[in-house]
């Protein structure tokens, strides 16, 4: 298929009360495992690449990974950027093709945050993409975006409000206790902030930071209007120990494939798992 936007696949979400898979891709076999998971599951997915992604990967080779990736399936597949903090850099990936962006604003003042992802959004809606924006600041760290405990705030409904009115965007990150990267302990989610946003603003909620947190705040999240939730670091892990355990049992080999292809392995069955308790599995 076809790329299709943010806001195609998270309206059925909304009207289904499921929320889709936000995975970052940083290579092939990322890529591979993501789409493959989807095909099996029968899920629509969200393919994103961070700026550090971008860099690492290449802008060209990204889009043509995913575009190739996505005409070899039969189901609603999105390419994203996750973070997008410069206005020029998100412009790249419109014209290279991605089919959705987001502009975080996040670390700006209010009315700049308000006014710059509005300019996004108007030149999105021109050619077809859609966008994301971001209110408040999740913590800890994710390629250029870092951010300590101390300078971590939560969302304010009410600017939420403003925000999503004033920015016209199709969805909106909070910040509501997630955090970017592995958690020290299990983490502590404002939930009755999330329910006052939603019934603020109406918005499509999207949930940063979401590996590690429990399957069962997963859900409440889920209940309460969560339609987008990004996965990374439980797929970086996984990755990472299964060549780790595989280079330990083959110390002889050098076929960088047979490395690899444990690790995709691993990183489908952390999509697949995340599909079927997002609620999306057999949605495509």
């Amino acid at each position: 298929m076809e790329l299709v936007t943010l806001k195609d696949v998270l309206e059925p979400a909304e009207q289904g009360c499921y929320a889709v898979g936000a995975f970052n891709a940083n290579n092939m076999e990322i890529v591979q495992a993501i789409i493959e998971a989807a095909a099996e599951e029968r899920s629509p997915v969200i393919l994103q690449a961070s700026q550090g992604a971008i860099r690492y990967a290449g802008l060209d080779y990204i889009v043509a990974l995913v575009k190739t990736a996505a005409k070899g399936v039969n189901v609603p597949v999105v390419l994203h950027l996750d973070h997008g903090t410069d206005f020029l850099q998100v412009m790249r990936c419109i014209r290279a093709g991605f089919s959705s962006v987001m502009f975080d604003g996040s670390s700006l003042p209010l009315a700049e945050n308000i006014e710059i992802t509005r300019q996004v959004v108007d030149i999105g809606r021109a050619v077809g993409v859609s966008v994301e924006g971001e209110l408040g600041k999740i913590g800890g760290t994710e390629d250029d975006v870092s951010v300590s405990e101390k300078e971590a705030l939560f969302t304010d409904p009410l600017e939420a409000q403003r925000f999503v009115r004033e920015s016209g965007v199709d969805a909106l990150a909070v910040a509501i206790g997630t955090a970017h990267g592995p958690y020290k302990g299990r983490p502590e989610l404002d939930f009755e902030r999330l329910k006052k946003i939603r019934e603020l603003t109406g918005a499509t909620i999207v949930m940063h930071g979401a590996s590690g947190v429990p399957d069962d705040d997963v859900r409440q999240g889920i209940a309460l209007g969560i339609r987008k939730i990004n996965i990374d670091t439980d797929l970086r892990q996984s990755f990472v120990r299964a060549i780790k355990e595989f280079i330990a049992a083959n110390p002889d080999n050098i076929d960088p494939r047979k490395v690899l292809a444990p690790a995709k392995e691993a990183m489908k069955n952390i999509v697949r798992e995340k599909m079927r308790l997002f609620g999306s599995a057999g949605k495509a």
